[in-house]
């Protein structure tokens, strides 16, 4: 079944039902790796892992959704127009990037900072696309702590901020585990 057979409100339902949860862990796994590196290893390297890492997410993520059960490349799904939108949301956190990297120049503690902040703006549109206040709660408590951290912590931004990342994971997705879906 084509996208152009079902309404707007009836391809928002489909989408919403799902699990939402490869994305999430994907998410997780990465911001750990970040925040380990930055307990073991000078900002040189820390550096590179957290561009690397949140560089991988979405590939992580797509490798992730077969043991989920969402399996993202499954060719024999209807077209549904929420995972074109969901992948304007990929895309302006990759432009976010052009915000953080002059500031990583100026001062490369800023990094945990801009990227973690910028790139967790996509779960305010996801808010909206799934009709429930988990990506809207995701964003603005990821972004207070970030901000909180940043400035009460500057030494270990770079440990600190990405696990306060991952505890934001962790409640998102009980909270995406234990919502209701609509009919």
């Amino acid at each position: 079944m084509e996208n152009n057979d079902r309404t707007f409100e009836e391809q928002r339902i489909e989408f919403s039902n799902r699990k939402f949860l490869a994305t999430p862990l994907a998410g997780l796994i990465v911001w750990l790796t970040i925040g380990i590196a930055g307990l073991f290893y000078p900002p040189k390297i820390t550096v590179w892992v957290l561009f690397i890492g949140t560089g991988s997410i979405v590939y992580l993520g797509l490798l992730l959704s077969r043991f989920t059960g969402e399996n993202f490349l499954d060719k024999t799904k209807p077209k549904n127009i929420f995972d074109n939108l969901f992948l304007f949301t990929v895309g302006q956190a990759v432009l976010i990037y052009s915000i953080a990297i002059p500031f990583f120049i100026i001062d490369y503690t800023s990094l945990p900072l801009t990227i973690g902040i910028l790139t967790g703006t996509m779960w305010l549109p996801f808010s909206w696309m799934i009709k429930h206040w988990v990506g809207v709660f995701h964003a603005v408590v990821r972004t207070v702590l970030i901000l909180l951290l940043w400035y009460l912590l500057p030494e270990y931004r770079f440990s600190a901020i990405p696990f306060a990342i991952v505890l934001m994971y962790v409640i998102t997705i009980l909270i995406l585990r234990s919502r209701k879906t609509e009919q």
